[in-house]
């Protein structure tokens, strides 16, 4: 039989179940929501789940890949193109004392 000076609330957020002392307000009891194991999936989602990040994860690495590749040829011009200017610019007066 359930007491009277007491109120049994459901969290809307978590599901979980409280029981508050009615006079006080104080939490008596908390009981939290069972969650199903892997949140509820069959087996096969999370496979797909899996299939589908390691395929995200080969991408990015690909791109990775060839996005290093391509950086030292872009670093190796701008080192040319620095160079160039920096032989161009060379009027032979010394550069400025910064003191």
């Amino acid at each position: 039989m359930e007491r009277k000076d007491r109120l049994q609330i459901v969290c809307p957020d978590c599901s979980s179940r409280l029981v508050v002392d009615q006079a006080t307000g104080e939490v008596l009891s908390h009981q939290r929501h069972k969650e199903p194991p892997a949140g509820g999936k069959e087996l096969g989602e999370l496979l797909e789940g899996l299939d589908k990040e390691k395929e995200q994860a080969e991408d990015l690495f690909q791109r990775e890949v060839e996005a290093f590749k391509d950086r030292d040829r872009l670093l190796e011009e701008k080192f040319e193109e620095a160079m160039k200017r920096a032989e161009d610019a060379d009027d032979g007066t010394p550069p400025p004392r910064p003191f």
